[in-house]
């Protein structure tokens, strides 16, 4: 009886520590477990004692008075006395942004309810229109092999972003600019990055952290009706001036100074601030006319006030003052953006300069970390994104098209395992940028959040890239305007770097901030430590304490609890194939809240020095963030059954880093004889979490290596054209090898052979002489093994280092364009019209090689918008004449895109009104 009891009480309190139940059902379950035990003759007098004494110990607790002044009270004192003091700049990050998500992890019961219904951000037409028009054309513009070359976009470049609006994404209509959402701008950056880093990185700019921004939020009237429209229509360029040579992270330290003085300003004396600075690392410095500069200010003579320090103070500065210098330039790791340093000697500005005017003045670093919260979700996480779904484009398309040992390279395991690591990464990377700019849409600014999109996307970006290198091998580091992951490659590091480095980042900021953020206690019990002595001050410590112990043992029962029984009976709002994914979600989210608070009780104020801790608790709430997102990616778009090899690849991958980081923590606990206990709570029945299956890599890395929808949402918002070199050969390749598989695999039936650019004229014929191989099997099999002659081509250069340097003479004997039948580029092949649309093109082959010498792409050039690949292609689909482009029709026009990745131009570029003036014009 005794021991049924006993266990009866464990589990009536269990239970309610599990449901984190008030005192009042605590107290009153005490209540009838102590009646009970003293009714029972059957339960020892020890039971029934213990089960009074509990229920006086509660009954105590309920005493306000009691408990806050034998309790509370000393425990205030106590936490008063370790509290560690704060900088100036660590207070401001932490007062900085807001808590959206984070909080329901930190929680270890997080709502996913909530999480699925918060609808996703949606592009307006408007902003979808800029991004199928002038972001489209701005793409189809960039060269990314001569703006290496030259180390700076054309100025025709530099025009258009002027001309179109892109450096005034952000600014509000009202004063010229585009007005467009976090969404939107995340779009748009993306799109150019996957194009070219130059560009994407000097659109970035002038929308990000810097003069715009800061003037949005706390600019004056006067200083936004002059300054922003100027901005909006490029006639400033603005850059942002933080970063100094003896201040990279602890900008505190910076030692640019501003004294409040009297100056001469437009030919009167006014107050102002006599101005000092070196600055570096600084993007757009070279040619900015606009500068934005973070100063320390001070006021010596007492011109202001009594108060001599008066902060970080940020001011906005034309460069054309005198005792401003800027114009030289750094080079950052293979990247071509301006990029350079800046000084100021003895430069005066009046206190209106002062970004918010002169009630400003020492608020500039709330201001700049209030700005970055949001900021560090739009560009460097679209920038990450762009590099990881390009690698995963060409990475899975060149392991289709290229071939090795007699089968295409991405059917070997090795090469295998890494797309599939690759294409997890994209998914992931992807939907964590979508649930941070969701957050930005429902109005939240949430900077840990932002600061995990930051560094893990730009990291990952960085993984994806040299496992794509490796695919690749020669083919990816040989230069020219071929290789199309070079640039991607050289400037990995600036993406690491910037806006906070990447170690930074995780070792300090994302647990060290969000622990006390996003926590549901620790922030009020700091706050009521820091406060003034008072009956109130003590009843806010008083419930922010024991809520918070109510928290620990809550989160203790449950992580045991889940732990035991593998959290199969957590509910959950989702049934189907990720319905387990949400409860084991849910039982990390309670293990990771336990093992913070207790790393933060055991450690106190000198958590802030245990890095490596912090670190991987940091990877442990980043990844719970991102497994997050992907769950509700997949939920919006829709449950597709095709992508759960992504979904399933990318969450396990998730769960075992999660796994690995808190055995680690539990493995360097502080107190060693808890390391083996808290390991056994964390995991009672053993690691719980494996890494993906060699299955489940492989049915993701197939996603990669043909045409289907789930690639194309992973690939969505990239920038694919079918002309010029690199990668628009590679996707013609790909299209084209898709299209010829089964063609080929007859080939080699009959052949016995491996189809090869060597050889594959050879097999044709050989086929064909014994009458099993149709003309359009062999022009599919030409087209395919031409287009991937061109892929594997690399650049060589002539030998002489001036000629090489200036690449004046490439070689490009092995990428000559294929003529007859090879210059064929054919539809989809199980596309109902593609055999007719094949078979005039194999007519037209024909016809030339038999000596007709008209050229119907001279004809159709004659519209503004098709140049000669166009034209080439478009004959290729059986379109020759101006007359067909004057009938199509919206079906038409949808196929025509669709195979050739246009996207919107023949309706932009209104390539149907022009035919049929044309039309007119001839008749």
């Amino acid at each position: 009886m005794n021991i049924a009891f006993f266990l009866i009480m464990i589990a009536a309190y269990g239970t309610l520590a599990y449901h984190r139940s008030g005192h009042q059902t605590v107290l009153t379950t005490s209540g009838v477990l102590a009646i009970i035990a003293m009714l029972f003759s059957g339960i020892s007098f020890w039971l029934a004692g213990l089960t009074v004494l509990i229920f006086v110990g509660v009954f105590l607790f309920g005493m306000d008075d009691l408990r806050k002044e034998h309790v509370s009270q000393p425990v205030l004192e106590w936490f008063r006395r370790t509290l560690p003091g704060l900088s100036e700049t660590e207070q401001a990050a932490l007062d900085a942004g807001t808590v959206w998500w984070d909080a329901e992890l930190f929680s270890g019961d997080p709502d996913w309810q909530r999480l699925i219904k918060t609808p996703a951000p949606e592009l307006s037409e408007e902003e979808q229109a800029f991004l199928d028009g002038p972001v489209e054309a701005l793409c189809d513009m960039l060269d990314t092999w001569e703006i290496t070359k030259k180390r700076t976009l054309p100025e025709p470049v530099w025009q258009y972003l002027r001309e179109h609006g892109f450096f005034g994404m952000i600014i509000d209509k009202a004063y010229g600019g585009l007005g467009f959402s976090p969404a939107a701008n995340s779009a748009v950056v993306m799109k150019i990055a996957s194009r070219d880093a130059t560009a994407a990185v000097t659109v970035m700019v002038p929308n990000s952290l810097g003069p715009g921004e800061l003037l949005l939020h706390y600019g004056t009237d006067a200083q936004k009706a002059h300054y922003l429209p100027r901005l909006a229509r490029g006639e400033d360029l603005p850059c942002f001036a933080l970063t100094s040579p003896v201040a990279g992270s602890d900008a505190g330290s910076m030692s640019d100074s501003g004294v409040v003085c009297h100056g001469d300003w437009h030919g009167e004396r006014v107050l102002g601030f006599r101005l000092n600075w070196d600055k570096r690392y600084i993007t757009l410095a070279p040619a900015a006319t606009l500068l934005g500069l973070a100063f320390k200010a001070c006021d010596p003579d007492g011109l202001l006030g009594e108060e001599e320090d008066l902060g970080i103070t940020c001011a906005l500065i034309p460069t054309h003052l005198p005792g401003v210098t800027n114009g030289r330039r750094h080079m950052p790791s293979g990247a071509s953006f301006l990029n350079g340093p800046t000084q100021g000697k003895d430069v005066f500005v009046p206190l209106s300069a002062v970004i918010g005017g002169e009630e400003m003045i020492g608020q500039g670093w709330s201001m700049l970390v209030q700005s970055l919260a949001a900021g560090r979700a739009i560009s460097l996480p679209a920038m990450g994104v762009a590099g990881t779904k390009l690698a995963a484009h060409a990475s899975g398309a060149y392991a289709r098209v290229r071939k090795q040992f007699k089968m295409p390279i991405g059917y070997f395991e090795g090469i295998e395992e890494v797309l599939a690591r690759i294409a997890g990464s994209a998914y992931r990377d992807d939907a964590t940028r979508e649930l941070t700019l969701t957050a930005l849409h429902q109005g939240e600014r949430p900077s840990v959040l932002t600061a995990i999109a930051k560094a893990y996307l730009t990291e990952s970006n960085r993984r994806a890239i040299n496992d794509a290198m490796d695919i690749h091998g020669g083919k990816g580091i040989m230069e020219g305007p071929r290789n199309y992951l070079q640039n991607a490659y050289t400037i990995l590091p600036i993406g690491i770097t910037v806006e906070g480095a990447n170690i930074l980042t995780r070792s300090m900021i994302v647990f060290g901030q969000g622990a006390i953020r996003a926590h549901p206690h620790i922030l009020e019990e700091m706050e009521a430590a820091q406060a003034e002595p008072s009956a109130e001050t003590l009843d806010r410590f008083d419930k922010a304490f024991f809520g918070h112990v109510a928290f620990t043992v809550s989160n203790f029962v449950k992580t045991l609890v889940m732990g035991v029984t593998g959290a199969r009976f957590v509910s959950v709002p989702i049934e189907g194939p990720t319905a387990h994914y949400y409860r084991q979600l849910t039982r990390m989210s309670a293990a990771f809240a336990l093992i913070a608070d207790l790393v933060l009780m055991v450690l106190g104020g000198n958590f802030k020095f245990r890095e490596k801790l912090s670190g991987r608790l940091a990877d442990v709430l980043a990844h719970l963030y991102m497994a997050s997102a992907m769950l509700k990616q997949f939920e919006d778009d829709g449950r597709p059954e095709e992508d759960l090899p992504l979904l399933n690849w990318a969450m396990r991958d998730s769960l075992f880093i999660i796994q690995d980081r808190l055995v680690n923590v539990t493995r360097n606990f502080p107190i060693w004889w808890l390391r083996r206990p808290l390991r056994a709570l964390l995991f009672p029945l053993g690691l719980f979490y494996r890494e993906p299956s060699d299955n489940l890599g492989k049915r993701a890395a197939r996603i990669l290596l043909a045409p289907g929808p789930a690639r194309d949402r992973l690939l969505e918002g990239m920038y694919l054209t079918n002309e010029g070199q690199g990668l628009a050969e590679l996707n013609v390749a790909f299209a084209a090898v898709s299209a010829a598989e089964q063609a080929s695999k007859r080939l080699r039936a009959l052949t016995h052979e491996v189809v090869l650019p060597s050889n594959y004229e050879v097999l044709i014929r050989q086929a064909q002489a014994e009458g099993n191989f149709t003309d359009e099997d062999a022009a599919l099999v030409r087209t395919a093994q031409a287009a991937v002659a061109r892929v594997i081509a690399v650049d060589d250069f002539a030998g002489d280092a001036k000629q090489a340097e200036s690449a004046s003479h490439i070689n490009t004997s092995q990428a000559t364009p294929p003529t007859g039948e090879q210059a064929l580029v054919v539809a989809t092949a199980d596309s109902p019209s593609a055999p007719s649309l094949i078979e005039r093109a194999i007519n037209r082959s024909r016809s030339e090689s038999t000596g007709n010498t008209a050229h119907p792409e001279e004809e159709l050039t004659q519209i503004k918008g098709i140049g000669p690949k166009y034209a080439q292609l478009l004959t290729t689909l059986g379109y020759e004449r101006i007359e067909q482009i004057a009938e199509l029709n919206a079906a038409d026009i949808d196929r025509i895109e669709d195979r050739l990745q246009m996207k919107g131009r023949i309706e932009r570029e209104d390539w149907v009104g022009q035919a049929r003036t044309l039309t007119a014009v001839k008749a």
